[in-house]
C-alpha cells in the first residue's frame, strides 16, 4: 500500500505484486461528501409516507434520506398509539424530531446522502452494534475459527450491546479482541453522552482519516508493508498500527523524498497505471480491448476481439478472449470504483459450456472483491447484468470535472439551428 501526500489531496493506492488493484483519493474539502460512516444527531424535515422515506437535516449542504427499512423502533410503542401489522413510518418519525444516525451512503451527484439508525462501530476486529441484539462472525473465516472466536465472545459480548467479528480478527487473542471493545465501548459511551446534550443537527463521530481507515479495513500479515511519504501521517499510522497489531508495526515504512531520486507513486509505476485506468479503452493481454461507458443510469462494458485473431477456430478465439476479459473487467471494477448496475457485453459464445465456464472465471475473479456484487447468468442477448455496490464516487469523477463547455454530454449542440 501506497500513501501520497500532498497539500490539495492524499491518494492511497493499494498494488498486488506491481499491479494497481485499488485507489483512493482524499481532499480536505471532502469532509461535507465523504461522510460514509460518519454518525449524527439529524433533525427529521420531511416524512413522505408514498415514498416510505423521511429526509433529515445533518447539517451537510443536501438532505440526508432515511427509508422505512433502516428506522430501529420499539414495537410495543407503536402499537401503543394505534399502529397494529407492519408500523408506517408516519407512526416511527413526526417532523423536527431529533434522532440518531449514520451514514452508509455518500451524496452523489444530485441524491443526499442515506442513513440508517442502526448504528455501528467499526474496530479492527470487531464491530460494536449499539443497543442490539446483533450477534455474528464474519462467513470468510473457515468453521474451526469460527468455533473458537464464538467461545471468546461467548465470555466478553457486552450484554446490551451487538458484536460482529470481522474478518481481520483470524488468529486474534482474546486480549486483543477485548482491548479492541474496550476502545468502541469508551468511543460508544462519549458518543451517546453528546447526543444527549445536543439540540440541533450535530456531528457525533467522524471516520478517521482515509489512510488510517482504509489500514483500519485492509491491513493484515498479508501486506508487504505500508509505505508513507509524509512523516506526520506515518507517524500517525505507525502509532496507530502498534497499538492494535504490534507485530505489524515495522511493516510501516516512511519514503524520503529527500533520499529517493523518484516520488513515491513514480517509483511504483502507479502514474502510469492511473492513466490507463482513465482511458474508456482498456487492451486486454492477447490484444482484445474492453469498452468502458459510464452513464448516470449505468454502466456498459463491450468486449471485443480487436487484433486478437486466435489461431484453431472462431468459437475458441471468442472463448478465450471472453475469459480474459472476464478476469479484467473484474479487476477494472474494483480499480475504478465503479459501482450501481453494470452491464457487460460478452462476445456470443455458441456452446453452453463455454458461457458457463466465463461466468465462473467471472464470478471467482469477483469474490477478490470485498464491495458486495451480485451476478446474473449471460442472457439471451448475451449481456450479463450485475450489480456493485455504490459507496463513493468512482476513479473517474475523483479525479475530473464535468466539461463546461458541453456540460458533461460529450457534444456540442450547434445552437444556430435551433433559431
Amino acid at each position: 500500500m501506497c500513501v501520497h501526500t500532498r497539500a490539495e489531496a492524499t491518494q492511497i493506492a493499494v498494488l498486488e505484486g506491481r499491479s494497481l488493484i485499488e485507489h483512493y483519493v482524499s481532499r480536505p474539502q471532502d469532509d461535507s461528501t465523504e461522510i460514509h460512516g460518519n454518525i449524527y444527531v439529524g433533525r427529521v424535515q420531511n416524512v413522505l409516507p408514498g415514498m416510505e422515506a423521511a429526509f433529515v437535516d445533518i447539517g451537510t449542504p443536501k438532505n440526508a434520506v432515511l427509508y422505512r427499512g433502516d428506522v430501529t423502533f420499539d414495537a410495543d410503542d407503536v402499537e401503543s398509539r394505534g399502529g397494529g401489522g407492519q408500523a408506517r413510518i408516519e407512526q416511527l418519525l413526526r417532523p423536527k424530531q431529533m434522532i440518531v444516525c449514520q451514514v452508509t451512503k455518500n451524496p452523489i451527484g444530485a441524491k443526499g446522502a442515506r442513513l440508517t439508525q442502526e448504528v455501528s462501530l467499526p474496530g479492527r476486529f470487531v464491530v460494536l452494534v449499539p443497543n442490539s441484539s446483533t450477534y455474528g462472525i464474519s462467513k470468510r473465516l473457515s468453521d474451526d475459527e469460527r468455533k473458537r472466536l464464538r467461545a471468546i465472545l461467548d465470555k466478553i459480548k457486552p450484554a446490551e450491546h451487538g458484536l460482529i467479528v470481522r474478518t481481520a480478527a483470524e488468529g486474534a487473542t482474546r486480549e486483543e479482541l477485548e482491548r479492541d471493545m474496550a476502545r468502541l465501548l469508551a468511543q460508544w459511551s462519549q458518543i451517546e453522552a453528546t447526543a444527549k446534550r445536543a439540540n440541533s443537527p450535530t456531528l457525533l463521530y467522524r471516520e478517521p482519516d482515509m489512510a488510517v481507515r482504509v489500514i483500519r479495513e485492509e491491513f493484515n500479515s498479508s501486506y508487504r508493508g505500508v509505505v508513507i511519504d509524509d512523516p506526520a501521517l506515518y507517524e500517525e499510522v505507525r502509532d496507530y498500527v502498534a497499538s492494535i497489531t504490534p507485530e505489524l508495526a515495522d511493516r510501516v515504512e516512511l519514503h524520503d523524498p529527500d533520499e529517493e531520486s523518484l516520488s513515491l507513486f513514480e517509483q511504483f509505476h502507479i502514474h502510469e497505471q492511473l492513466h490507463k485506468a482513465l482511458d474508456r479503452k482498456v487492451w486486454l493481454p492477447s490484444g482484445g480491448s474492453l469498452i468502458i461507458e459510464r452513464t448516470e443510469a449505468l454502466t456498459v462494458i463491450d468486449v471485443n476481439t480487436g487484433k486478437n485473431v486466435g489461431t484453431s477456430n472462431l468459437e475458441e478465439t471468442v472463448f478465450r478472449n471472453n475469459l480474459e476479459a472476464a478476469e479484467e473487467v473484474a479487476r477494472q471494477l474494483r480499480l475504478r470504483d465503479i459501482g450501481g448496475i453494470i452491464v457487460i457485453d460478452f462476445i456470443d459464445m455458441e456452446i453452453k459450456r463455454n458461457r458457463d465456464e466465463v461466468i465462473r472465471v467471472f464470478r471467482d475473479a469477483l469474490a477478490r472483491d470485498k464491495t458486495r456484487t451480485q451476478v446474473f447468468d449471460i442472457s439471451e442477448l448475451g449481456l450479463v447484468e450485475m450489480t456493485r455496490k455504490r459507496i463513493g464516487e468512482g476513479l473517474l469523477e475523483s479525479m475530473s470535472s464535468t466539461c463546461p463547455m458541453c456540460d458533461g454530454r460529450g457534444v456540442v449542440v450547434d445552437k444556430s439551428l435551433l433559431d
